[in-house]
């Protein structure tokens, strides 16, 4: 049995998605049509558990698709021996440890990341998906259970690079957003994406992760998706930035803390990262669209 804990969007998908039978747990649940995915119910083999302790009880695997802020709750809840799984994408800004790390370091049990390129949406449809399960050990077993009809997973023991690839890119689709948003054209959005993605994977080479890592669904494939379309809310959060609208949305925007997050490992690597550090400060209110553009535009040459 699986267990999922967080009935937002993209956990209400992967209960619709994988082979059961599956008992999915969140906060004000209780029905079989999940909030966030408008048109969608829950299949029949899909228990809805009325706390944590009892989604988790003689669980195969468990699979926390919460939003980062929430994993610290979560975690202090969780007595199980199954492998635990990591669904969401971010940098903790108190420790700079990703979701998975964070989930082991709260629990001092190992864990992994389920992340890639996904719209939930598209899950929910059972449209096909892609996704990178990243464990130390044990990868193949959980592979084995979670793969199926709608998901196909690639596994990697490279922990940290799938980490920072699922949530650093978030930052980029911000600010590819916000490129568009203010009407700067797909050519400035294209070398944006193409020097930040070049900061990503300095910044995650020198946290220890593998440059093939970051070239792969859990780096480039997912910034592929978010960076470009509309159903990424952090893509969505750069046009209205980028507008100067009020995002008007209630949903979890990761990039916006992760932004703050990439900034303290920058410092602590003594790393340069323009793209990067010119996103965090207009998020911060510290420049403005057109000062940004002029900050990276003004930059001294070099050879790419």
């Amino acid at each position: 049995m699986i267990a999922i804990l967080g009935a937002g969007a993209f956990g209400s998908a992967l209960a619709m998605a994988l082979p059961g039978p599956t008992k999915i747990w969140g906060r004000g649940l209780t029905c079989r049509a999940p909030a966030r995915l408008p048109g969608h119910s829950f299949p029949d083999d899909v228990e809805i558990a009325p706390s944590i302790q009892e989604a988790t009880r003689r669980a195969e695997i468990a699979l926390i698709a919460t939003p980062m802020k929430a994993l610290r709750d979560i975690a202090a809840e969780l007595h199980t021996s199954a492998p635990l799984i990591a669904c969401c994408k971010g940098i903790d800004p108190e420790t700079g440890l990703g979701a998975a790390s964070l989930l082991e370091s709260l629990t001092g049990r190992p864990a992994g990341i389920l992340t890639g390129p996904s719209f939930a949406a598209d899950i929910a449809r059972g449209l096909p998906t892609a996704l990178t399960l990243a464990m130390e050990t044990g990868s193949s077993e959980v592979q084995a259970r979670l793969s199926g009809p709608v998901i196909r997973l690639y596994t990697s023991a490279d922990v940290r690079g799938a980490e920072l690839g699922g949530a650093l890119k978030n930052v980029l689709a911000i600010a590819a957003g916000a490129v568009m948003g203010a009407g700067l054209g797909q050519s400035a959005q294209a070398a944006l994406l193409t020097r930040g993605f070049a900061e990503i994977t300095t910044l995650a080479r020198c946290e220890g992760a593998r440059t093939e890592t970051l070239m792969g669904l859990s780096g480039v494939g997912d910034m592929m998706l978010t960076a470009f379309s509309e159903g990424s809310r952090n893509y969505r959060y750069g046009l209205a930035l980028g507008r100067g609208q009020d995002f008007g949305e209630d949903t979890t925007v990761e990039g916006i803390t992760t932004a703050a997050a990439i900034a303290q490992l920058a410092e602590k690597h003594g790393l340069d990262l323009p793209v990067l550090a010119t996103t965090q400060r207009l998020l911060s209110g510290e420049l403005t669209i057109n000062t940004a553009v002029q900050a990276l535009m003004s930059r001294p040459l070099k050879e790419e």
